[in-house]
């Protein structure tokens, strides 16, 4: 058992704690659905879509899912620019994924919040 352990505590080369860390946030989940739905968005629809996120936090982490080769951005040489987003192909393979996770969440959220507020009165 010890031995199935130890893959878990080097955080820098354990897939798992790795690219979870970058999906943890409230973020970068939302922009992939967003993005895989209607495929080619710029910044400002992202934004509007998205309305709670500020606009340096959306550039943020659109830079991380660009870093990691999960969105591609497209610059375009026009008076203003215009960019462009869009999944990349590592991106897209990704969405089935998400996509599970968002049924089960979609079929268990009631259960959930139903425990959540039973925990929370035998808490208080």
């Amino acid at each position: 058992m010890e031995k199935n352990l130890e893959k878990y505590e080097d955080v820098e080369n354990c897939p798992v704690r790795n690219i979870l860390d970058r999906f943890g946030d409230k973020w970068s989940i939302l922009i992939l659905l967003l993005l895989s739905e209607q495929e080619v968005l710029r910044f400002n629809q992202i934004h509007k879509c998205i309305v709670t996120i500020s606009q340096k936090m959306l550039s943020t982490t659109l830079k991380i899912l660009e870093a990691d080769g999960l969105v591609e951005r497209k610059v375009y040489a026009e008076v203003p620019p215009r960019v462009e987003y869009r999944l990349s192909d590592r991106g897209d393979s990704l969405i089935p994924h998400l996509q599970a996770l968002v049924e089960w969440a979609d079929e268990h959220y009631g259960k959930i919040q139903d425990s959540r507020a039973a925990y929370h009165k035998k808490s208080a």
